[in-house]
C-alpha cells in the first residue's frame, strides 16, 4: 500500500548552493548563487525555506540555520553529465544523461541549422545569439514585425528559442515553427535539449512582455 497519493517536487532554479567537482569542467569554478546573494544583501526575508532548513544546509551572509529545521536537508551530488536546466530536472526523475545536450551559448546555432529553419518555416531568422528573453524582444521586436522576420536565440543551458508577436506573427504560426525547429534540432550533430516558444503582446520599446512555451526532447 502506497503511503503517498500524490507528491510534489518544487525545483528553485538558479539557486545553486556551491559548485561541484567538475564545475570547472563547464567554466562554472566558484558558483554558490544563494551564497553569493546573501554575502551582497547580509539577510533575505525567507522565513518559510530558513523553517525548512535552508540555512542549515547553506548559512551565509546574516543568516543562520536554526535548532530544530521542519523538512530534511542535504545536499546531492548530480552523476549525470551535463550541466543545464533539463538535465538536472531529469535526473531527479531517474533519467542519467551520459552525453551532455549541445550548447550554443558562445557561437549561436550553425549556419547549416538557420538555412534549413528559415526554409521549412519560410521566415528569416534574426539574433541568433545568447540572450535573456526580454532583453531580446526589447531589441528586436520592431524589426521582426517591420520585416515579418523571426527571432531566434539560445541561452547558458541547450535550448533555441522562437519569439513571434502574437497578432503578426500569429501564435499557430510560432508553434508551427517551434515544431518544425524540434524535429531539426533533434539530429544527433545539433541534439537541442528545449525548443520554446515565446510569444509576446505589444509593438513598440517599452511596451511589450511575453510568456513561455517549452517542447523538449522526446
Amino acid at each position: 500500500m502506497n503511503k503517498y497519493k500524490r507528491i510534489f517536487v518544487i525545483v528553485l532554479d538558479s539557486l545553486g548552493i556551491g559548485a561541484m567537482p567538475d564545475s570547472p569542467k563547464f567554466g562554472d569554478d566558484g558558483v554558490d548563487t544563494f551564497g553569493h546573494i546573501l554575502e551582497r544583501m547580509d539577510t533575505l526575508d525567507i522565513p518559510n525555506l530558513k523553517k525548512l532548513g535552508m540555512l542549515n544546509l547553506h548559512a551565509a551572509g546574516n543568516m543562520q540555520g536554526v535548532d530544530r529545521p521542519l523538512g530534511r536537508y542535504m545536499r546531492l551530488g548530480e552523476a549525470s553529465n551535463g550541466k543545464d536546466t533539463m538535465t538536472g530536472h531529469w535526473e531527479m526523475m531517474g533519467i542519467k544523461t551520459e552525453k551532455p545536450f549541445q550548447t550554443f551559448t558562445d557561437t549561436g546555432f550553425p549556419p547549416e541549422l538557420i538555412k534549413e529553419l528559415e526554409k521549412q518555416c519560410g521566415k528569416k531568422v534574426i539574433g541568433n545569439k545568447s540572450a535573456s528573453g526580454t532583453e531580446i524582444i526589447e531589441e528586436l521586436a520592431e524589426e521582426e514585425i517591420k520585416n515579418g522576420a523571426m527571432i531566434v536565440y539560445t541561452s547558458a543551458d541547450s535550448v533555441l528559442q522562437i519569439c513571434g508577436n502574437e497578432e503578426t506573427f500569429d501564435l499557430q504560426n510560432l508553434y508551427r515553427c517551434c515544431e518544425i525547429a524540434r524535429e531539426i534540432t533533434m539530429k544527433d550533430e545539433w541534439r537541442v535539449g528545449r525548443v520554446i516558444a515565446r510569444p509576446y503582446v505589444g509593438k513598440r520599446k517599452g511596451n511589450l512582455s511575453g510568456q513561455a512555451t517549452v517542447m523538449t526532447m522526446r
